[in-house]
């Protein structure tokens, strides 16, 4: 669409502050929690991910849409290029929509499929000040407001849901062949989670969120708990079978929501961060040296570890700011981190930690 023919738009936040700029995706009114991504590639991977049910997310890199969308392709029954089968977001905020695209690999515009998807998104505030206001004051409620559209200007804030029973599998989906079988608890997983396993020769049983894996008896080896969106204490049922597994001493490994939700089963508790951590560069150390990783992360939950009992010890640390980035139990195979290890986007730095848990299966 021609820059000039774009109708005007605006951001507004709980607050009373308004932020005015142009449309460039559907015109629709949209609102959720608004939140940050300091990501500099990758829109097609964050705007897929589940864990961003719920959310406005704002873009801080100054460019968006210039190499378009990829083409959907499948590979070993998973999109290749896409953390699921559609955008999650409530709305997207960018400083500078790019009207032009150009990749070898692009089949639209970016602004073409929020409009095939429906969702509203808005370009040319600013974003700098936007930012600052997010960090000095928290997450905040928002919505995008289209010019001539009078329907849906309520706040939504997504804390009041269960996000996790909106984004999950309603059945039962295996993927791969191998001898290993890992039960994947589907708190709204990431593509990448699932490509992770499988091609390091596991066979991979994605399950709903609130599915219980021993009550139902199928035969599986260890349990992945996925990445998720919203308040990790909402998923009841999710933390009542890693419960069982903590019990029955059945391995476990948990990814982003993961570990709030290992944690949380583990009788330990979790807190809101101020505006959390979206970005594809957050340095994490193992605890108790110096060896640091850059790590992918997207969260607003995190496990307070002073919680937790003697028998689990830290695994990771933020470096920023001293938050708990992964734990595990000291002498029982059940681990998780608060990062993704299966990135997109982002570094593949710590995608070891896959090899680790899969070397507890017996």
């Amino acid at each position: 669409m021609d820059r000039q023919k774009r109708k005007k738009a605006k951001l507004v936040l709980e607050d009373g502050t308004v932020f005015q700029g142009t449309s460039f995706g559907a015109e629709v009114n949209s609102g959720g929690e608004v939140v940050f991504s300091t990501g500099m590639v990758g829109y097609e991977y964050s705007l897929t991910d589940p864990s961003y049910d719920g959310q406005v997310l704002c873009m801080t890199y100054p460019l968006a849409g210039n190499y378009g969308v990829p083409k959907k392709i499948l590979e070993n029954e998973i999109l290749k290029y896409f953390e699921s089968d559609k955008i999650w977001i409530k709305g997207l905020v960018v400083v500078e929509y790019s009207e032009k695209h150009n990749h070898w690999n692009s089949e639209k515009s970016l602004g073409d499929w929020l409009k095939e998807e429906n969702v509203p998104a808005i370009t040319g505030i600013d974003v700098r000040a936007l930012t600052k206001k997010l960090r000095e004051h928290g997450t905040m409620l928002g919505r995008i407001e289209i010019e001539g559209n009078e329907e849906g200007k309520e706040f939504y804030n997504p804390d009041e849901e269960n996000l996790v029973e909106n984004v999950s599998t309603r059945r039962l989906t295996e993927y791969g062949k191998g001898s290993k079988k890992i039960a994947l608890l589907d708190c709204g997983v990431k593509n990448n989670i699932v490509r992770s396993l499988v091609t390091r020769g596991t066979k991979v049983i994605k399950v709903p969120w609130d599915y219980d894996v021993f009550e139902k008896k199928i035969d599986f080896d260890g349990i992945v708990i996925s990445n998720g969106p919203g308040d990790p204490k909402k998923a009841v049922a999710t933390i009542e079978t890693v419960a069982k597994a903590i019990e029955k001493e059945v391995p476990v490994f948990g990814v982003c929501l993961g570990n709030q939700i290992l944690a949380l089963a583990a009788r330990g508790d979790t807190y809101k961060l101020k505006y959390g951590h979206r970005s594809a560069n957050q340095p994490c150390r193992i605890s108790g040296s110096e060896r640091c990783y850059i790590t992918s992360q997207n969260h607003g939950f995190a496990v307070n570890l002073k919680s937790l009992d003697k028998e689990w010890e830290a695994w990771f640390e933020n470096v920023n700011d001293g938050t708990n980035e992964g734990i595990k139990h000291k002498n029982k195979p059940f681990m998780s981190v608060q990062f993704h290890p299966e990135a997109n986007p982002g570094p593949t730095d710590t995608g070891f930690l896959f090899d680790e848990f899969i070397k507890e299966l017996k």
